[in-house]
Formats: C-alpha cells, structure tokens, sequence
C-alpha cells in the first residue's frame, strides 16, 4: 500500500503522483486527492495502481452520476467535475506534443466544451453474454459484459432502443456467446440498430448541420456527438479555399461536403465500401460535380502519386492512425496546408514530428470535448508549409 496525493491527470486519464522513488499512475483519480493505492504492477520505475481508499477528495471530484461507475469501462472521468475534465483534456495535448513529438508549441490550445456533458453519445456498441443474459458495455480492463439498464450519456432515442432490446431480446434465438449490437441515433429521435447475429441493413438515418445534409447508419463511422460537430467542420475547415482539396478518410464525407463548397476540385479517399457507397450518395444529394471519390485505401492512393499541386489536404484516420507510410507520403506529396483531424493526441504528436521535421509549421490547435466524461479528446491542429510550392 501507498498513500499519495495526485498531482494532475495525465494522457489516458490517469492520476500522476509521486512516492517511494516511483512515478504512480491511478485510474479514476482526481487533481488533488489524497489516496490509498494498492500496487498492481510496476515497469522501471512506474507504478501502476488502484485506489483503495480516497482519504481526502481533491476539490475537483464530484459523486460520479452513474451507479455503475468504476466498473463499466465505457466513462473514466465522471468522478471530476467537467472543467476539470476539459483543463485535463487540454493537457493531454500539450504533454504528447512535448513529450511524445518533441514540439514546444507556444500558442494557445483552443478547448471547445460540448454545451451538453450527458445525453450526447449518439452512436453506441453494445455487447452480449448470451449464458449470463446480459446486453451492456464491456467491464473496465476486461472483455466481461457488465449488464447495462440505464447510460447516462447516451441519446434519448439510443436509450430507448436499450430498454428495447432488453426487454425484447429472446436469448434462446442468440447463437453466439458473445455477439455485438452497433446503434445509432439520427434526426428526430430515429435510431438505425446493426447485430452481428444477423445479415440485415441498418435502417439509413440522417443529420444536417452546417447547411449539409448527411446519410449514414450504423453500419459506417459517424462521429458520435452531434453537439459539436458544425464546431469540428469550423475548426477543421474553416474559410479555406483554393483549387484543390482532399479529404483522405473521408467517411461518410463530413468534412468532403464543405470541402466542395470552397474549392474547385475535391477528391476524397475512404476504403471501406460501406461509407463509400454511402459518401457517393452524400455527394449525389448535394449535387456536387466538383468532387470525385476514390474507393481505395490512403495508403494505396498515395502510393499510386495521382494528384498534385494540393493546397488543401485533410486527414482524419482512425484511432488508430495511419499506415506507416501515409504521413511521409503527404509530407512529400507537400500540400500547401494541412488539417489533422485525431481522437488520439499521442498518434497524432508522432505524425505531427514528421510534418515538422519535412518543414511544416503548426499554425493552430483546437481541442474539442466530442466525448465528456472519458479521457478521449478530438483535436484539429492546422499546418502550413514553410517555403512556398512550387507549382
């Protein structure tokens, strides 16, 4: 056991402090709280640990509003109250730009909250334990279904489709033992349901913001918090203009239908075939003849050099990142600006290295609190080159 005060939360969102000569990271830790922790693992001179007791609540920890809090994995910051969470976020940016990339950015860290911490996830993937009978989210650090009747930041309309399901759910026709919903909530409350246990499309929903309408479902990636996403556009976007933009992960094409709107020819690139397919109608729809999209990989694309003379070139990859070659192949590409879209601020410090280091600088950074009450952050950083393109 140790007693140790926390210092700050750090990437991950987790308590940093200090004792025995050992640097201790605590889950579900708060700035300024006083625990007992228990030792659960060590690496060098890292100690990972869990909390036992809170002896004294540091002034940012709040009653967490979820009963299942600390078991559920699906929220890690809940017990702080959401400035708290949104001074921490920006944090995390600016460690992984300094500590992972090497950057000293001097410049503000613009942080946009959400005007709603709960009520605002509006896609979800539930999980099924068919011999428990449970339908919920997974258990923290574990691949365990904790049974779920009520998420506090779920959509009205997701939430519903949760009652649902568990009450109309007939185990004995579940075959899997472990099977997977994906849902998610559209205008008016209308919600698209996909299940791994069966072959049938998800219903289409739509959303409009911004003046661009967009079709999708639960089939395909849609960023998840409808709140802030004519503020993602912005940031993302913004006033650019030129001939020529692309839009590499291009989804369902939330960024691609702005894009259209400022530049003479936009070409978007998206591998997986359902969003394309999808992106290809979110185009049709907008009556947009200046953009082409290209079913194919970013990677792929890239490799194959079919276009040039970019002013503008937006990337939002997975939480995952991008291939290893995709970041030096648009540094040598040399587009005149670049917009980075990440949920995932250390992947995102580590491409942001190799931008810099092939000569560009970072002109803003805009954090955006997508998903409250988790340590996840979606940041937009802004790049331009330093020596004019040669066209």
């Amino acid at each position: 056991m140790l007693d140790v005060t926390i210092e700050k939360i750090v990437p991950r969102g987790l308590g940093l402090a200090f004792a025995e000569n050992l640097t201790v990271l605590v889950p579900l830790a708060a700035p300024g709280d006083e625990l007992r922790v228990a030792i659960r693992e060590i690496k060098k001179r890292t100690a990972f640990a869990d909390i036992v007791t809170v002896t004294r609540s540091g002034p940012r920890r709040v009653p967490p509003t979820c009963e299942l809090y600390g078991k559920c994995g699906g929220c890690d910051m809940q017990h702080m109250d959401y400035r708290a969470q949104l001074d921490a976020k920006k944090g995390f940016v600016r460690d992984c730009l300094q500590r992972i990339g090497k950057i000293e950015f001097d410049g503000e860290i613009a942080m946009i909250a959400c005007p709603e911490p709960f009520g605002y996830r509006s896609r979800a993937r539930w999980h099924i334990d068919r011999q428990r009978r449970a339908l919920g989210f997974y258990a923290r650090e574990s691949h365990d279904v904790i049974d779920v009747a009520h998420c506090p930041i779920l959509t009205p309309g997701l939430q519903s489709s949760l009652e649902y399901l568990r009450e109309s759910t007939n185990w004995d026709e579940i075959w899997s033992d472990k099977a997977t919903i994906e849902a998610a909530s559209g205008e008016e409350g209308r919600v698209s349901i996909h299940s791994s246990e069966d072959g049938e499309s998800a219903a289409e929903l739509s959303f409009t913001v911004a003046g661009e309408t967009y079709a999708f479902s639960a089939e395909v990636f849609f960023q998840a918090n409808k709140f802030l996403l004519a503020e993602l556009i912005d940031a993302a976007v913004g006033d650019a203009n030129g001939d020529a933009a692309v839009d590499l992960y291009a989804g369902v094409g939330l960024f691609t239908l702005p894009l259209a709107r400022r530049f003479a020819n936009v070409t978007a690139v998206e591998d997986n075939p359902e969003s394309a397919i999808i992106a290809q109608k979110n185009i049709d729809n907008a009556r947009l003849v200046n953009t082409r999209l290209v079913a194919n990989s970013v990677e792929e694309f890239l490799r194959k050099g079919e276009i040039n003379n970019v002013d503008f070139l937006l990337l939002d990859p997975p939480r995952a990142g991008t291939a290893k070659n995709v970041i030096p192949a648009i540094a040598e590409l040399k587009p005149t600006t670049i917009s980075y879209v990440s949920c995932e601020p250390s992947i995102l410090a580590r491409d942001l290295r190799t931008l810099v280091d092939a000569g560009y600088s970072i002109e803003s950074i805009t954090a955006l609190d997508m998903f409250p009450q988790t340590h996840h952050v979606e940041t937009v950083v802004r790049l331009s080159v330093a020596e004019a393109r040669t066209k």
